[in-house]
């Protein structure tokens, strides 16, 4: 497999130091105390039947809750609970109106939880949701795990990681400092997602584990389209989850499987079933006649989400979301995969990068539109991958 470059686009990475990440204060690379951190995890031979994506919860947050927050008497405390400001987003996002103004949304599924106990948390999975209610389009992306990437926690760490270990910087550098770990954490993955987009992001939600089958039951199910036949075994490695080819709707144990497995094909494929279960989650949760289940539902979220959206906030989310005909697009990040010192990354196409930058920026009214915009347009990628995305010592191999 040749590997193209495009080396006009080099001076980008070796000007970085000058990069100004996400919304924090200016700094420059010669300020920024350098410390090695290296993600410890136990482990656990169950770990890999446990990781899956949560993101498929956060319609709950995103849709769902205003109406429950009317019916439930508890619901108000359930979201403060979960509030986990950001003061650098609190100013960004202090004029914005979600029921008129286009938001972006980072989703967030996370691999640890207190059963689990690993000393370090990574985002199992990365979803960007843009949303216009002018133009009632909601666009979403799966950022690969594995990406290369450049992260940078201020005072703290710089480098050259997957982008999921972004968070886990972060959670170090809270507990080093003696800061709230759920913001430092979302924050750290907020900015390395802005760097990757050329964006910014208003608002974080991030789901931990334990909720997932419940709030799927919840809901009664998901309608997918299993493209194969698949055998996984279930959270906690007792049974083996069948599932036949073909449109259907799954339970819970069920869409943890679908979600999770990636035997027959890779990690950008499982992002892309991921943002299936998601679509038809939110589709649900934006009828009317799920009202009376958001009690449950309630239940199971309770204590396994943190996001920087308040409670007035969520309400106008949630109004947008059930007063608006939103359609859902889906953008599709364009790959290559790499092994760098042993281990195996995934690099993104420049042109795909590009493209995916404008779709969010397009709709967050940062940039005009053009023909990328037009219905027809089919995007395809000329192949060479993006520097920022891809070591330039040489020492990389394509798998």
């Amino acid at each position: 497999m040749n590997i193209k470059i495009n080396k006009k686009n080099k001076k980008e990475v070796l000007d970085m130091k000058d990069y100004q990440v996400g919304s924090r204060s200016e700094y420059r690379r010669s300020q920024v105390k350098k410390k090695t951190y290296k993600a410890k995890r136990k482990k656990n031979n169950s770990s890999k039947f446990l990781k899956t994506l949560l993101i498929v919860l956060l319609s709950l947050v995103v849709v769902g809750l205003v109406w429950a927050a009317k019916l439930v008497s508890k619901t108000a405390s359930v979201i403060d609970n979960s509030y986990s400001p950001i003061s650098t987003r609190t100013n960004l996002n202090q004029h914005i109106d979600p029921i008129n103004d286009p938001i972006s949304i980072l989703l967030m599924g996370v691999d640890n939880d207190d059963d689990r106990g690993l000393e370090s948390t990574r985002t199992d999975s990365m979803i960007l949701l843009t949303m216009s209610p002018e133009k009632e389009i909601i666009n979403m992306v799966s950022i690969p795990r594995d990406t290369y990437t450049y992260i940078e926690v201020p005072n703290y760490y710089q480098g050259y990681e997957k982008i999921n270990s972004a968070y886990a910087q972060g959670e170090s550098y809270a507990k080093s400092e003696g800061k709230n770990v759920e913001s430092e954490s979302a924050e750290a993955a907020l900015d390395a997602v802005e760097y990757l987009f050329n964006t910014t992001i208003n608002y974080y939600i991030t789901v931990d584990f334990n909720a997932f089958e419940s709030v799927v039951d919840a809901f009664g199910g998901v309608e997918v389209e299993v493209p194969y036949d698949i055998k996984e075994q279930n959270a906690k490695g007792e049974v083996v989850v069948e599932l036949k080819k073909g449109k259907q709707r799954l339970n819970g144990e069920e869409a943890l499987a679908f979600a999770r497995t990636r035997k027959k094909d890779n990690d950008i494929e499982r992002g892309n079933r991921q943002q299936e279960v998601l679509m038809s989650l939110i589709n649900q949760a934006m009828n009317v006649g799920s009202i009376s289940k958001l009690e449950s539902v309630l239940k199971a979220m309770d204590g396994h989400f943190w996001t920087n959206l308040d409670r007035s906030t969520i309400l106008k989310v949630g109004e947008s979301g059930l007063t608006t005909k939103y359609k859902i697009n889906q953008n599709k990040l364009s790959w290559m995969s790499f092994n760098y010192y042993g281990a195996s990354y995934v690099g993104l196409h420049e042109d795909s990068i590009a493209y995916v930058s404008h779709k969010i920026n397009s709709l967050l009214g940062k940039e005009p539109e053009d023909e990328r915009d037009a219905p027809d347009y089919e995007f395809e990628t000329n192949g060479f991958v993006s520097p920022r995305t891809y070591p330039q010592d040489g020492m990389a191999m394509p798998d």
